[in-house]
């Protein structure tokens, strides 16, 4: 049996790492502020109705949990899809394939790597949020998952989104047109409870809609659907994507020139 090649795996979860850390103002503060804004402009949009319920939640706290898990998740994609795509660009990708390490292994840095940026801004974003919209941690484990799992799927969808784009207006058509549709239509400014019978059905084909719903649940304690089958979707979506881009990297699909 190979054995795991431990120095390796860990100087590459260093890179990834240390990749946004150094610029921390523009991967961390950032994310920050948009979150702030995104909620400065929906509640001021409300305008009068600025007391409106959501299912009997106020307004503000029932987006909270959705706009912090969208800054988790678009800062995790970003690390692992942005480092691919650099080091094809600058024809550096050699460094990652040419150590001794496993499909396995590379994906597993670097998707702790996204973990980490997707964690940290979370972290960050959350302390930010509840200066102005104080909630009270519903349930800690179940909101740790959520954002574990949240974090590894789009870490893992960042990976094959480096991997496939052969540019930056490529990589930006997946963000666009993929990632940020999901991420809106998955019930973060609303409950999917108030759509038609039939958009109600499709949003629970939407992994995203589980990830914010679970979060949701953790913080405020109201949940649209049921927190066992986004735990098992979750799950279930991390392990096809995290074999899928084992795969591609051990057999160099656009990788290898």
């Amino acid at each position: 049996m190979q054995s795991i090649n431990l120095i390796g795996t860990y100087t590459l979860c260093k890179r990834e790492t240390w990749r946004f850390a150094k610029v921390w103002n523009q991967t961390v503060i950032a994310p920050v502020i948009t979150t702030l804004l995104f909620l400065a402009i929906m509640t001021l949009a409300m305008g009068s109705n600025a007391g409106r319920m959501i299912e009997g939640i106020e307004f503000n706290r029932f987006i909270a949990p959705g706009l912090i898990m969208m800054a988790v998740v678009q800062n995790a994609f970003a690390n692992t899809s942005s480092s691919l795509m650099l080091a094809k660009i600058q024809g550096v990708i050699i460094d990652i394939l040419m150590p001794p390490l496993t499909g396995g292994e590379v994906v597993f840095s670097l998707v702790i790597g996204g973990v980490i940026r997707g964690l940290a801004v979370g972290l960050t974003v959350m302390i930010s949020v509840y200066l102005f919209v104080p909630f009270s941690l519903f349930h800690f484990w179940v909101g740790l998952f959520y954002l574990l799992a949240a974090s590894v799927m789009l870490a893992l969808m960042g990976i094959l989104t480096g991997i496939w784009s052969q540019s930056f207006d490529q990589l930006s058509a997946i963000t666009n047109y993929i990632i940020t549709p999901l991420a809106f239509l998955s019930g973060t400014f609303y409950s999917i409870r108030q759509l038609p019978d039939f958009f109600y059905k499709i949003c629970h084909f939407n992994p995203f809609f589980y990830m914010i719903d679970g979060f949701r649940y953790a913080l405020i304690g109201y949940t649209d659907g049921w927190i066992g089958t986004g735990m098992a979707v979750l799950t279930a979506t991390n392990v096809v994507l995290w074999w899928l881009t084992a795969y591609l990297f051990r057999k160099g699909y656009r990788l290898k020139t």
